[in-house]
């Protein structure tokens, strides 16, 4: 039996996910808070399985509801996009983007510029920080649309989401001299990849210490470009005169980065719609499958 989740249903599951609270999502939407509750036990009954638990004062989603949360978001910016295009509606905006520093942002900005080609109408601000940073300004409505890091479940709001594997890299010719501490170059405390690096070390008894750190990826390029450390990158963020370091160089391979993009289809614009839709593209066609990096995250399985 084929079961049809109605997209107005779906619409008032993300807007209670996204104020937090029933009252809100009604107002929002023209309801009374029973009606909206009423719309969420129709949904769980479609689904059959429990998508939030109310017991606490606060909202929290079942893994069900997570998962059920990802797949909908997709599926509204695709109706969204869709009445959109044939309602022929302005696409004109200004749309704020968060971008991690730690991460290839200048994959990213490639993305928006063309994006801002095809749109010549929509403004693009991008502000780049910390992933923590970032998700707050999120939380707070500062930002409409973030690529963020994020460790264990993943924060409300997310869309797609993807796994990389960092690598070492070293200038060309850096000789590794397993007696002194490795010099490291890495972003501040808190940065995913800083952690990672100390974590890996530590975990096979080596020795290290920062000999550079720098919140921007440029200077942290240049840094190991001139010899002064090594560091964690991504292959998109690999620069020329830089070499990968394995095993056989004594640096032990790093755990994975989980990345995510993050929206809020409540009150979403159509100039937001089209962005989400275009940065989801652009890494399927860069080679991040959705499905099988979620699968491979863990987030998919509606089974318990």
């Amino acid at each position: 039996m084929v079961v049809n989740l109605p997209t107005d249903v779906l619409r008032t599951f993300l807007a209670v996910i996204d104020l937090g609270s029933f009252t809100k999502a009604g107002q929002l939407l023209g309801r009374t808070q029973p009606a909206i509750s009423l719309q969420i036990r129709k949904l769980e009954q479609l689904v059959g399985m429990t998508l939030m638990d109310t017991s606490g004062r606060n909202i929290a989603l079942t893994r069900e509801g997570e998962s059920l949360a990802r797949y909908a978001r997709q599926l509204l910016v695709m109706n969204d996009e869709i009445v959109a295009r044939l309602q022929r509606k302005a696409s004109a905006g200004n749309l704020r983007v968060g971008l991690p520093n730690d991460y290839a942002v200048a994959f990213f900005q490639k993305a928006l510029v063309q994006f801002s080609k095809q749109h010549p109408d929509v403004s693009i601000s991008i502000h780049c920080d910390t992933s923590e940073l970032l998700m707050t300004m999120f939380e707070n409505d500062e930002l409409d649309i973030v690529v963020a890091m994020f460790e264990g479940t993943p924060p409300p709001g997310l869309i797609y989401t993807w796994a990389e594997r960092p690598i070492w890299a070293a200038s060309g010719d850096y000789d590794p001299d397993m007696k002194l501490p490795v010099p490291i170059a890495a972003h501040p405390e808190g940065c995913h990849y800083r952690e990672r690096m100390i974590r890996s070390l530590d975990q096979i008894g080596r020795p290290w210490r920062i000999t550079f750190s720098s919140p921007g990826i440029n200077g942290l390029q240049l840094a190991v470009q001139s010899g002064f450390g090594v560091t964690a990158l991504t292959r998109r963020t690999l620069m020329r005169g830089m070499r990968v370091l394995t095993e056989n160089d004594g640096f032990p391979p790093l755990a994975d980065i989980h990345l995510g993009m993050f929206f809020k289809n409540t009150g979403a614009s159509t100039a937001a719609l089209l962005l989400v839709n275009h940065i989801m593209q652009t890494l399927q066609v860069s080679g991040q499958t959705d499905f099988v990096r979620l699968e491979r995250l863990g987030t998919i399985g509606m089974q318990s």
